[in-house]
């Protein structure tokens, strides 16, 4: 390709072949050799014709930067119908590399209007502080409307009413405008991340991404519960109150399982037979939703990339660790092809599939699923159930398992045909 490059940028300079041969100092038979690829050139010639075109050598013997390529591929991976031509993609970047540019910019500025859509699409249907804010702002309508329409309609009124209604009506101004006000600032900080951390799960997210979902304090062996209580009280202002009580359930459950699966003993299994559960249960005697959490709570150096997705009976996601090229809503809604919702109709059945996200750069990885219950059922009461989704990137080892395509939610994917759609999509089709 070498050649190839060194022809393209002749042209664009505007220099005839037998120009650039002398003033490289080669024969002119001998450049039309190299600019068809049929010569090797390297050392002093290589220089020599890159500073007769005014291009960086690096350039010529390398072509587009890699990141440029990689982009190129998976912009073509997400149209797999359109039938691009991968084999040819360094040439295309190589022969033209502002369209090549201007291609890979406008692929990432879609997915990042796609990312922009998922966030504010989940905010508007399943946010609560949204629907909180909403619900506060009609009352407060409905009150002034009910308070005004008594003072219109009512001929004669006692003074006294009057004033206790014209004082209802301004506390109830107050309380409408206060509530606008935050409302309007949630919407304005949309597209900052920063500005969506706002409903008390949200907080208790942000609390384990911080700490990167793992918590020296709590696999020490004399580890307790006024642990979990300094840990949560030493985030202080991150976290609300009701974003507290949800990092003590999760933290307090964290210092069960480590209790359950020692931090040293469950590393040297890990080294021993690998981040498998299967293998891991063998060994430990643990059951899986148990596996799932420990292997989500352990360093990313000392696992590799581990997500993690658990939801109760409802399909309510209580808890989310990302994988990368794996997106998540933040609450509810979810594709509900995941093996998440499948097995909590299989308890403690578990599932193994590889998944893919449509118009997502078509990456795949590895789902293992399981559900189990959290507390035990007696006459007067259910059992609790949850399921376990651990995400992993593809491996080998799964190419057995089946390959399913799936979506983040209903209203935001371009999945054709799905048999489990709940509402149309308003990606028709896609970007």
């Amino acid at each position: 390709m070498i050649g190839t490059r060194i022809r393209e940028r002749r042209v664009l300079s505007g220099i005839r072949q037998s120009d650039l041969a002398r003033q490289a100092g080669i024969s002119p038979s001998y450049l039309n050799l190299i600019e068809h690829n049929r010569r090797r050139i390297g050392g002093k010639t290589l220089l020599k014709l890159a500073e007769v075109l005014d291009v960086e050598p690096t350039l010529l013997s390398e072509g587009a930067e890699a990141t440029l390529i990689s982009d190129l591929r998976e912009a073509a991976g997400e149209q797999d119908d359109i039938g691009a031509e991968l084999s040819r993609t360094e040439e295309f970047a190589g022969r033209f590399p502002g369209w090549a540019r201007l291609l890979a910019d406008l692929y990432r500025r879609n997915e990042g209007l796609e990312r922009t859509i998922e966030t504010l699409t989940d905010r508007l249907a399943h946010d609560p502080y949204l629907a909180d804010s909403l619900h506060e702002v009609i009352s407060s309508v409905t009150a002034i409307r009910s308070t005004a329409s008594i003072l219109v309609e009512t001929e004669a009124l006692e003074p006294e009413w009057q004033n206790r209604f014209h004082r209802n009506i301004n506390e109830d101004s107050a309380r409408l405008t206060e509530g606008a006000q935050s409302l309007v600032r949630y919407l304005e900080g949309a597209p900052n991340t920063d500005a969506e951390i706002k409903s008390p799960q949200d907080e208790m997210h942000a609390f384990l991404a911080a700490h990167g979902f793992h918590f020296p304090e709590l696999e020490r062996d004399m580890a307790g519960p006024r642990d979990v209580t300094r840990l949560v009280e030493g985030a202080g202002a991150d976290l609300s109150m009701p974003a507290q009580s949800l990092a003590r359930d999760v933290l307090l459950r964290y210092l069960a399982d480590a209790r359950t699966l020692p931090l040293d003993p469950f590393l040297g299994w890990i080294e021993s037979v690998g981040p498998r559960p299967d293998r891991l249960a063998d060994l430990s005697g643990v059951d899986l939703a148990t596996l799932f959490r420990r292997l989500a709570a352990m360093p990313q150096d000392k696992v590799g990339p581990v997500g993690l997705v658990i939801c109760d009976a409802s399909g309510s996601l209580v808890f989310r660790k990302p994988l990368d090229g794996f997106a998540m809503p933040r609450i509810a809604g979810a594709c509900t092809l995941w093996p998440l919702f499948q097995v909590l109709a299989q308890p403690q059945i578990p599932l193994r599939m590889r998944l893919k996200q449509v118009g997502r750069g078509a990456e795949t990885v590895e789902a293992l699923a399981v559900s189990a219950p959290v507390s035990a059922p007696g006459f007067d009461r259910p059992a609790l159930m949850q399921a376990h989704m651990l995400l992993m990137p593809d491996s080998p080892d799964a190419e057995s398992a089946p390959l399913r395509e799936v979506g983040v939610n209903c209203r935001i994917c371009s999945l054709a045909d799905c048999i489990a759609r709940r509402e149309p999509s308003i990606i028709s089709e896609g970007f």
